[in-house]
Formats: C-alpha cells, sequence, structure tokens
C-alpha cells in the first residue's frame, strides 16, 4: 500500500477547493488535491460572484480574468411580472467592483484551475476518499484503489454529500424545501433587460432570470416536480407564467439545463481535530440572491490564510475561530435567503400586501443601500 504525505489533503476541487489551495500554495505550503470526478465534468450551477468575493481573490491571481470575462450587472431587480417592487443599485458601494459578476462555474473553476498550475499545484483525479482516521498529529485518508495520504489537516470542500464530513461524524442538520429547482441556459429574445438580475415574484413560484457571457441568460425556477433536462417548451412556460407580460421573454434554444433539490442545513460544527469543512460540505440554502458559491469562496480563502498561519507556527486556535465564525455567517445566509424564498413564494391570498410593503420599503434609499450591501457580501468585510 503507498503512502504519502502532505501539510493539507483537500477533497473536493470546485472552486472552493480549488480556491483553497491557491490560498496555502502560494503561501508555500505543500497541498494536495483529490476530486471524485474527471475533468470536466463538473455543470454550470453558479454563476453569480459578488464584489466581496471579488476583493478577496484579489491577492490571489484570479480576479482580473474573472473581471474580463463575466458580465457586469450593475442593478438587481425583484419584481411581480412588470411591477418593480424594489431595485437594488450597486454602483455606488465603496468597491472597485460595484456589480454582479455573472459567469458560469465552469469559467469560473477554469480560471482557478489554471491560476493552482501557476503555482505548481495540481488536482489528482478521479480519487474517491472512502476512509478518515485522525491518529496523534495527523489525518490518514484511504482511497478505493488503497492508497493513503497522510496529512496535518483534511478539508472538505466535497459538496452537500460530504465523505468527509460524514467521515468526522458531523450531523448536517436542517431541512429540504418541498419544491424542486430548475435550471437553464437559454438563448432569449423580448422584455428582459441585458444589464440586469432580475428576481420575478410569482404565485406559481420564483425565477430569476440573469445574464450571461455570450449572449445566453440562466433561468432559476422553484417548479413542483423539475424535469430532469428541461426543454424550450418547459422553460417558456415558466417565463410565460411568471416572468414579464407586456414584453414577453421568448426561448430561442435552451444551450444546458438540469434540475436539484434544495437543502437548508448549516453543519453542526465545521472543524473536528484535523478536519475542516468549507462551502457546500458546511452549509446550503435556496439559491435566491446567488450567495452560495461566494459565501463558499468566502469559507476557502479565510480557511486558507488561517490554516497557512497555523503551519507558520501560529496557536491553532485560529482553526476554532475560523470556524465559529464562518458557521455564523453560513446561519444568517440560510436565514437570509429563506425568508427571500418565503416572500417569492407568497400565497395569492398575501401577494398583494407583500408588494404593498415592499414597494414602499424600495423606495427608502437606505434599504436599497443596505440590501446592496448585504447581497454584494460588503457587510462581511
Amino acid at each position: 500500500m503507498q503512502t504519502s504525505t502532505t501539510d493539507v489533503l483537500i477533497v473536493g476541487a470546485g472552486p472552493v477547493g480549488l480556491t483553497t489551495a491557491i490560498v496555502l500554495t502560494q503561501r508555500g505550503h505543500t497541498v494536495t488535491v483529490v476530486d471524485n470526478q474527471a475533468a470536466g465534468a463538473n455543470t454550470s450551477r453558479a454563476a453569480v460572484v459578488h464584489a466581496r468575493t471579488l476583493e478577496l481573490l484579489e491577492p490571489y491571481g484570479v480576479t482580473t480574468q474573472l473581471v474580463a470575462r463575466g458580465v457586469h450587472t450593475p442593478a438587481f431587480t425583484i419584481r411581480d411580472r412588470d411591477t418593480l417592487l424594489i431595485g437594488v443599485p450597486f454602483g455606488k458601494l465603496p468597491t472597485r467592483y460595484p456589480y454582479t459578476l455573472m459567469i458560469s462555474q465552469a469559467d469560473t473553476e477554469a480560471f482557478l484551475l489554471d491560476r493552482l498550475e501557476q503555482l505548481g499545484g495540481k488536482v489528482i483525479r478521479p480519487a474517491t476518499v472512502n476512509r478518515i482516521v485522525q491518529d496523534g498529529d495527523w489525518a490518514t485518508a484511504t482511497f478505493a484503489d488503497g492508497q493513503e495520504i497522510k496529512a496535518r489537516y483534511v478539508v472538505g470542500a466535497d459538496g452537500m454529500h460530504s465523505t468527509v464530513r460524514d467521515q468526522a461524524g458531523i450531523p448536517f442538520t436542517g431541512g429540504t424545501y418541498g419544491e424542486s429547482f430548475a435550471l437553464a441556459d437559454v438563448r432569449l429574445s423580448g422584455g428582459v433587460p441585458a444589464d440586469q438580475v432580475i428576481l420575478y415574484f410569482s404565485p406559481a413560484g420564483l425565477v430569476v432570470v440573469a445574464p450571461l457571457p455570450d449572449g445566453r441568460h440562466r433561468i432559476v425556477a422553484t417548479v413542483d416536480d423539475a424535469p430532469q433536462h428541461p426543454d424550450t417548451a418547459f422553460v417558456q412556460r415558466l417565463l410565460d407564467e411568471r416572468g414579464p407580460a407586456a414584453h414577453p421573454a421568448v426561448v430561442e434554444d435552451v444551450v444546458w439545463g438540469s434540475r436539484f433539490r434544495v437543502h437548508h442545513r448549516v453543519a453542526d460544527a465545521f472543524r473536528d481535530n484535523h478536519i475542516l469543512l468549507a462551502g457546500d460540505a458546511a452549509h446550503v440554502h435556496s439559491p435566491a440572491g446567488g450567495q452560495g458559491m461566494n459565501l463558499g469562496i468566502q469559507d476557502a480563502v479565510t480557511l486558507g490564510e488561517c490554516l497557512a498561519r497555523v503551519l507558520d507556527g501560529e496557536p491553532e486556535e485560529l482553526l476554532d475561530d475560523y470556524a465559529e465564525a464562518r458557521r455564523r455567517v453560513a446561519q444568517r445566509v440560510v436565514s437570509q435567503t429563506s425568508r427571500l424564498t418565503e416572500l417569492a413564494t407568497a400565497s395569492a391570498r398575501l401577494r398583494p400586501f407583500r408588494n404593498a410593503v415592499m414597494r414602499l420599503a424600495g423606495m427608502v434609499p437606505a434599504v436599497r443601500r443596505k440590501l446592496a450591501v448585504q447581497l454584494s457580501g460588503l457587510n462581511r468585510r
């Protein structure tokens, strides 16, 4: 049986795992990244990168490429069909990135992987971790092929169904939304602006419409039972029922589509001795507000910097600080996105009251600014 050693073993090569690896590698530490998927197997799930995430990635040589590739959207609006409820402007935020950056997760991962390889790192794949044993100063991971890797620390960046979290015995507390979510990248014509991310409310459920590079739009919608591969007719029905009515949006083509169920869960702990969690392995929630990947990348930068300091000789209590602080942030975001989802799916009886309250709130500049700061992540500086 072959055994190797590393400072940090990162399980999962999505944006969270790659970001953690970049931070540690740039700081001069030995990192091994493994992923159970073949290269290119990840799909284009997340598409929103907020200002705070771009700020945090700046020192690690990734932000410039992301900004050049993505679509800059200076406003987020919440609408009930054609009625504007709240407009959230990002243009006056105190940041070099006063917008929401729309870019596919596939592109984000490609830029992150390229940066890791520039620093001399790589991803071992496909490689499946079956078992993790903590003993003394090490955690030993055993793989499906019998290989073992001994690490000072193991980072679980392996998603909602995290093997690392399960091996640590950390509960994942929460529940599951009753609806499923449909996801599609489409080519649109008609009444959808190209410079806004729009959340449409309706009794039938919510739908998010957001621009992507290459003339595409991302559609995300709650559905009782979403098809595995949404087609043009299905997405068109969603927009006809929930989107703009005066100038309807027309779906010309579905480039890619999928479905998923959304959980609202937070791990009971983000650390167990040599094991640490980040991203979807630690927290999952509604996609309303586009917080998921951003929260995960922010975990990754914070965790990578804390691990680097501990490996350089600073106290291990830094890792407890990471675990406690990021868990509090995750709980707040899960609560906020749950409230937004509940507002979006309010019953027909409550809809007029909800709309009236939101329109009044949306007329107050301080409310609009607070929402912009929260959505952009700048409140977590």
